[in-house]
Order: structure tokens, then sequence, then C-alpha cells
């Protein structure tokens, strides 16, 4: 026999000192979080915003307000144009490369022996460090006149022209490629984990149809994994605009900030915060951050708006 233990009725004694005793709970448990959100997040956050609006040298000097000077310059820098466009292109390109791959690879491992196990192998490249991935990519990929990487080793090898793939106007593409390959997995295992939620009957019938894999994939795997989909864009945009590494060890000699033509945004606040090309300008460091959050913002509304679909049930 199973005993059961059933709330307690409504209006009853009993309710209401349940009732209390969970109000009691309410604030131990919710006054330690929001407090460490506030100070580790919400101040910063207003205190990143107002100094967007000072001029300020750091540590020893005052901040002065100068208006909205710091984004005027900001509008009218090369640096900083460059820092944004390339940005953007991490993120559109990037993203679309990185979905396409992990859309293909959502099709075949579906169907695959072993899918578990190369799903586990594709997620490895997640895990190690961008500065690790940077110093590899850099090693292979490097061409110098004493010294050249394994990829250019191999098309001379074969008769073709060495390329500078680290060069500044080169570099850009270089890490796009390097973030499809490293974060594909990420994206793969989220998809597949929504992919294994889906009733098996739903594909028994698209193959009695005689459906394609690709007819599967477009009406049956993408609308019941659309919610997924649309969270991981969001993480990808997140992820995205906060590059920084890849470039900084791609693109950079490593002890001071890369060509401005390799820049990103996350590169530009690191630069005016340490001042790697004159003094730190914390006021121009803070007002690009302040952009970083609107540009997110706006990023991920846009496309929350866009993936928006009624839920499917199933």
């Amino acid at each position: 026999m199973t005993a059961t233990v059933s709330a307690p009725a409504a209006g009853s004694p009993a309710a209401g000192a349940h009732l209390v005793r969970k109000k009691r709970l309410f604030f131990p448990f919710f006054l330690p979080a929001v407090t460490l959100y506030v100070l580790f997040l919400v101040v910063p956050t207003i205190a990143t915003v107002v100094l967007g609006f000072t001029s300020w040298a750091g540590a020893g000097d005052t901040p002065r307000f100068n208006g909205v000077d710091n984004y005027v310059e900001l509008l009218s820098s090369d640096s900083f144009r460059y820092s944004f466009l390339n940005t953007l292109l991490y993120i559109v390109v990037g993203g679309v490369g990185t979905f396409l791959l992990a859309f293909l690879f959502t099709m075949v491992l579906r169907e695959m022996r072993g899918g578990k196990i190369v799903r586990a192998i594709l997620f490895f490249p997640n895990i190690v460090a961008p500065v690790a991935l940077g110093m590899f990519f850099g090693i292979i990929l490097i061409f110098r006149p004493n010294r050249q990487g394994l990829v250019n080793y191999l098309l001379e090898s074969v008769g073709l022209d060495a390329v500078k793939f680290l060069a500044p106007e080169n570099v850009t593409w270089v890490v796009t490629g390097c973030l499809i390959w490293a974060s594909s997995g990420f994206y793969i295992t989220i998809l597949m984990a929504a992919v294994d939620r889906i009733p098996p009957y739903l594909y028994e019938d698209a193959d009695i149809a005689g459906a394609t894999p690709w007819q599967k994939f477009r009406h049956v795997t993408l609308p019941l994994t659309w919610d997924v989909i649309g969270v991981a864009g969001v993480l990808w945009t997140i992820g995205a605009i906060k590059i920084f590494e890849l470039v900084f060890v791609l693109a950079g000699p490593g002890t001071y900030s890369p060509p401005i033509r390799a820049w990103t945004l996350g590169v530009y606040v690191f630069d005016r915060s340490f001042g790697t090309q004159g003094s730190p300008e914390y006021g121009m460091a803070c007002a690009a951050a302040v952009v970083m959050i609107a540009l997110v913002s706006v990023l991920v509304v846009l496309l929350r708006r866009l993936m928006r679909r009624d839920t499917i049930q199933f």
C-alpha cells in the first residue's frame, strides 16, 4: 500500500499556517540573490552609463563631465568603426555558419549509430580556452620570412603561394572560421538535446510517407525545436559581441592591441581601458561598453520577435 499526503484544504487553519511559512521563507532566499544582482550587475551598469559621459584617466584623476563628446568621438573614430563592423560580422556571418553546420549535423546525427559519441567529440573544442585555440591556430597559420605554419607549408608543397592569414585585412575572416569550428559543437549539443525529446513516431510517420531527410528536418525537426533555436540564437548573439581573446591572440603580438582593422568592441574597450596606445581613457571605454549593451539589447529583442512562434504541443 502507498500512503498519500493531501495538501491542506483551502481556507483551513492548516492552509493559512502553510502560507505563512512560505512567506517567511521568501525573503531569506530572495534578498541575498537580489542583493548580489544589484551589487554586481545593476550598480556597475549604472556606473558605466554615468562614466560614459565623462573624461577620466583612472586613479588619481577626477571624472570630468563632458556630455556626449565621447559618443561623438566614437562615431568619428576609425578604430571604433572597424570594431563595430567586425563585431557585426562575427554575429551575422559567424552565426549563419555555425547554425548551418549545427543543422547539418543535427540531420545526420539523429539517424547515425554512435551519434552520442560523435556529439561528445564535436563538443570538445568548446571546452578549450579561447587563448589556447588562438595560440594553436596562430602556430599553424603563421607566415613570416623565417617561419611558416603548417597550412602554408602544405600550400607551398603543392606549388601554391603562401597566404598571410594573420594579416590585419585577413584575420577577421580567420577568426570567423575559428569561431564556427570551435562553437558548432556547443550548438549541435543544444539542438540534439531538443531533437531527442521529439517523439520517434513522428519520424516514423514521415518515413512511411516517403519524406526525404530535408523534408523531415523542415516539417518535423525545425518546428518542434524552434523555441530552442531561438534561445541558442540569443546565446550566440551575446557571446559574439564579447569576442576578445581569439582576436587579441591571432591578430596581435600578445603584449599590446592588434592593428585597428582587426579590432572588435571588446578589444576597443580593452585598449581604451589600459591605454596600450596612450594614456587610459575610461570614459571612452565606458561609452563603448554602453554601445555594446545597447547593441546586444536591440539584437536580442529583434531576434526574439523574429523567432516568435506559437508553441507546438507534442
